[in-house]
């Protein structure tokens, strides 16, 4: 049975009430007040339509992790837009759930940078945002049925912000910035930040094995690792459960 992820109406604006003040810092400025309260009258009229809106945690991405806190950021472009999948963390599902065909793709690459390692199973990328890995779609609701159907309507403004935040930081952070899309944030990274960019392909299947920079075979995983470790810090545990799954074939889109 698929978990009930729908968001339900008046839900979002308490759920970004209740973020802490450390992420509410990136709305103070006018411009990005207006995109959040532009995207959530948005989203109450749409609920208020009768369309079904996921995720019911758009900002789970913020949930439990101050902006000090994150190591490594993940960027995703949009919610996934089926009954059960989105979670409020990019490229993450839950474990019951069938594997979308980019996490898949991400599953296999960890398999090949830790050779001989069993490569931990699950969708549900929790543990790693529990790690400091900040797992941030630039759209942070979708509706079903509908990718990006609700891109332009000023997420990007807020999401912009919370990635400027977290770059502002005075500690060095792993930025793993996939697709064209998510490399146009690096602009927003302070040219002395000391961050470490890992920029390739999307691990989507139409693009994951494609010139210039595939995602296969990128080796983002390990070496945030060894830089972390350089760092002075833990490296990321890339396992989610006591499973363990083989190198894995692309899934058809």
């Amino acid at each position: 049975m698929p978990i009930d992820n729908r968001l339900t109406p008046n839900a979002l604006a308490a759920q970004t009430a209740q973020l802490p003040a450390a992420w509410q810092a990136a709305f103070a400025p006018a411009a990005v007040a207006a995109a959040l309260a532009g995207a959530t009258a948005h989203v109450e009229k749409r609920l208020a339509e009768g369309a079904v809106i996921y995720p019911a945690t758009p900002f789970r991405a913020l949930h439990g992790l101050a902006p000090s806190d994150v190591r490594v950021v993940i960027l995703g472009q949009d919610p996934y837009h089926g009954p059960g999948q989105a979670q409020g963390l990019a490229f993450s599902v839950p474990d019951d759930c069938k594997r979308p065909p980019s996490l898949r793709n991400i599953f296999n690459e960890i398999a090949q940078e830790f050779p001989g390692t069993p490569v931990p199973a699950g969708n549900d990328l929790g543990s790693w945002a529990g790690q400091g890995v900040l797992l941030l779609n630039t759209a942070l609701t979708v509706e079903d049925g509908q990718p990006a159907s609700h891109a332009k309507r000023g997420w990007e403004t807020v999401t912009d912000a919370l990635i400027s935040l977290v770059a502002r930081d005075p500690v060095p952070k792993v930025f793993m910035l996939w697709g064209a899309h998510a490399q146009a944030k690096r602009l927003l990274l302070p040219n002395d930040s000391g961050h470490l960019v890992l920029m390739s392909n999307h691990p989507s299947p139409l693009s994951a094995r494609r010139p210039p920079v595939p995602f296969l075979g990128c080796g983002h995983f390990l070496a945030a690792n060894t830089w972390l470790k350089n760092q002075g810090k833990n490296p990321i545990d890339w396992g989610l459960d006591k499973k363990t799954i083989p190198l894995q074939g692309e899934f058809g889109l």
